[in-house]
């Protein structure tokens, strides 16, 4: 009796927690409306962050704002589906956005969303219908591309006109590249036509985990950039990029139109070694082993994903149509055995490259590709002893460059974003002896030096690091590491800027057991589960990786917007008020704490200039180089162009212009290495050209030498 009293109150508790939202939703067709974890989840968030957040900022009306506008940008960048009337409507809640989400009130963030959808579907409706329209290419006219920092768009018929440039410029862009047979026009608008509906049934798979994780984000994003929400898919699929390995059968999907297909197959995994499936092949059933096939034309990604990925040793069966066939073709039957992958396409790589000195001394260089800071932690944990990390990768790829007697060693971490703290310092121990790696300070401003305390060392000889603008977190927390003990040589560009690091959590660990309580008992009483759907094995409320300390240099320099800067440094297209930390404006500032104490590997002061004054004159004669100023100089003159040309002479003329000017870099190029001129009638081939690698690779030959004679 009691059981059932208790379970009583704590329905009628669940539903006062939601009985009073602020906006009564939408019960038409397509309105999306939030389930009560959502509510817990947003409610205990805001209450974490407000908390443990590095960051203390104050949750006033100010940051709601400031919550308000990131959602609607999330949403609608480009301004191209809401109207002005729709954001006058929205106005109301900007300053209580914040305090209903701080009462798990998502209501006014779900109206938002459903009305956003709603113009979707109708822009994107009436754009299907404007495709067979006449259009005349000879007028004088433009299309904005880039509506961001213009008005909403007032009217419909502002909209729609708007709408009907971006088709005659999608018309045009084919129309520009067709040989003029017969047939192509017709051809042409069947394409855009599938390209709207393609976007068009993507957004009709929607659910409101999808809406929700965008509105989280709204939320954390308001805070800093580097703090996110993840739905339990969007957990699970983080987590196993962490890990670079997962259970399943070794292919990357992606939707065709409410279709699934095959996007990649990933080496070594179940699929690849069966041979049956291929690229562009499409996935329209599910069995698990010997089950029922379950049709999934329509679904959601995710969900396809759920159903395909399983334990390692269980069976799935999938019923697909090859590539090139009609989906009324008789489908094949695939079957396959899941199994544990190991993503070595984005695992760090190798290459041995021979590069000559200013004296024709030739020399090998081990260049190891690194794309991330990878680590799989729960294989760790579980102490696997094979588990899968960067830095045990790098480790045995530098015993066999041992074995090919490379002369010197760089670490390629362009474009490496980041990844796992514990695998920056672990990596920064195979070329120093022991040592401070980086120093963390936590909220409360205490700080913490991260040490390597192997002694052991796995490459002694001559080391450089390649960065670009886009090397970020972990990849400067090594370079840094490297630059500071004076045991490499830093190339390349100014890196990103993020001195911060984030603390990876299952939400599950902040839902009280109340609350728990509460939402299965409002489940009980809606004869459903809020679980139905999720992926199996990710963290049931989803996971928040959210900014908990802020790292410094061993010298005692923050990364944070400055970044780390190289002692080889070229020009960069990417300025640092457009691409990286300083353009965040929610990012926290640079500051500076006492440095740790630590001894220099070695001294470079003296052979440091050298190097750039060997790279400077090199510089003087370089094609490459002429190339690299002259792409800044366009990339300065377009950075603020919104629009572009819709009159057929006009945009053929500048493409024209442009195709010749790629065609001189080309041709220069193959001269160079001795190849044939590409004719003006001959389409351009791929020529892979790496300059800053080349250049890269002289500097270490300089710093081979130069390090000889020292």
């Amino acid at each position: 009796m009691l059981k059932k009293l208790f379970l009583a109150l704590f329905v009628v508790a669940a539903v006062a927690c939601s009985a009073n939202p602020r906006v009564k939703l939408d019960e038409g067709a397509g309105a999306l409306r939030p389930n009560a974890k959502q509510e817990l989840i947003a409610k205990d968030l805001v209450s974490l962050l407000e908390k443990a957040h590095y960051k203390k900022v104050p949750f006033n009306d100010s940051l709601s704002s400031v919550v308000f506008d990131l959602y609607l940008k999330g949403l609608d960048q480009g301004k191209n589906y809401f109207l002005q009337s729709d954001i006058d409507s929205f106005q109301p809640y900007r300053a209580v956005l914040l305090n209903d989400l701080k009462n798990g009130d998502l209501s006014s963030m779900f109206q938002i969303y459903n009305v956003y959808r709603k113009r979707f579907n109708e822009q994107l409706t009436y754009a299907i219908a404007q495709v067979d329209a006449a259009y005349d290419f000879t007028k004088d006219e433009s299309f904005v591309y880039n509506r961001e920092d213009l008005p909403w768009f007032k009217t419909e018929s502002e909209a729609q006109a708007n709408w009907k440039q971006r088709i005659k410029y999608d018309l045009l862009n084919l129309k520009l590249s067709s040989t003029g047979k017969e047939g192509e026009d017709a051809k042409n608008r069947k394409t855009i036509k599938e390209r709207y509906q393609n976007l068009l049934s993507q957004v009709k798979t929607e659910n409101n985990y999808d809406a929700f994780q965008i509105m989280m984000n709204a939320f954390t994003g308001s805070i800093d950039p580097h703090t996110n929400y993840f739905t339990p898919e969007d957990a699970q699929r983080f987590n196993e990029n962490m890990a670079r390995s997962f259970e399943g059968i070794g292919a990357q999907l992606t939707t065709d139109n409410e279709v699934v297909k095959i996007m990649r197959i990933v080496p070594g995994g179940p699929a690849f070694r069966d041979k049956t499936l291929k690229q562009d092949d499409r996935i329209i059933a599910v069995a698990q082993g010997n089950g029922e096939f379950v049709d999934v034309i329509g679904w959601r990604l995710g969900n396809v994903v759920s159903k395909i990925k399983g334990p390692k040793g269980t069976t799935v069966r999938l019923k697909v149509i090859p590539a090139g066939q009609e989906l009324t073709s008789t489908p094949k039957i695939v079957s396959l055995v899941r199994d544990k992958i190991v993503d070595e396409e984005e695992s760090a790589k190798k290459e041995i490259k021979e590069v000559k000195d200013s004296d024709g001394k030739t020399y090998k260089i081990g260049v190891i590709k690194v794309p991330g800071f990878y680590l799989n932690f729960k294989e760790m944990q579980a102490g696997n002893p094979d588990y899968k990390s960067t830095t045990r990768d790098v480790r045995r790829i530098l015993d066999t460059l041992k074995q090919d007697h490379v002369d010197g060693v760089i670490m390629d971490l362009r474009a490496n974003g980041g990844g796992s703290l514990i695998e920056a310092v672990e990596l920064t121990g195979l070329f120093i002896k022991s040592g401070p790696v980086v120093q963390v300070r936590d909220p409360n401003n205490r700080v913490e030096v991260n040490s390597d305390d192997d002694e052991g060392i796995s490459w002694e000889g001559p080391l450089g690091v390649m960065i670009d603008r886009f090397s970020a977190s972990a990849s400067e927390i090594f370079a840094a590491a490297i630059q500071d003990y004076g045991r490499g040589v830093i190339i390349g560009n100014q890196s990103y800027g993020k001195g911060t690091v984030q603390s990876a959590v299952s939400m599950d660990n902040f839902i009280s057991r109340a609350d728990m309580l509460l939402l299965s008992a409002r489940d009980k009483s809606n004869g459903a589960s809020a679980d139905d759907g999720m992926p199996q094995g990710a963290p049931k409320f989803g996971q928040i990786n959210f900014t908990t300390f802020k790292f410094y240099r061993i010298n005692g320099s923050s990364t944070q917007h400055k970044g780390v800067t190289p002692d080889v440094e070229f020009p960069t297209v990417f300025p640092a008020d457009k691409f990286g930390e300083s353009s965040e404006k929610a990012a926290l500032p640079w500051d500076q704490i006492k440095s740790s104490t630590f001894t220099p590997y070695a001294d470079l002061s003296k052979i440091k200039p050298e190097l750039i004054a060997k790279h400077n004159e090199r510089m003087k004669t370089s094609t490459e180089y002429k190339y690299l100023l002259d792409d800044i100089a366009t990339f300065k003159e377009r950075e603020n162009e919104t629009s572009v040309s819709l009159q057929e002479a006009k945009l053929k003329k500048e493409r024209e212009e442009q195709e010749a000017r790629n065609r001189e870099r080309m041709n220069v190029r193959r001269k160079i290495r001795g190849l044939p001129e590409i004719q003006s009638n001959s389409p351009l081939p791929r020529l892979d050209n790496d300059f800053i690698e080349d250049e890269s690779l002289n500097v270490m030959a300089d710093f081979i030498a130069l390090q000889g004679k020292a």
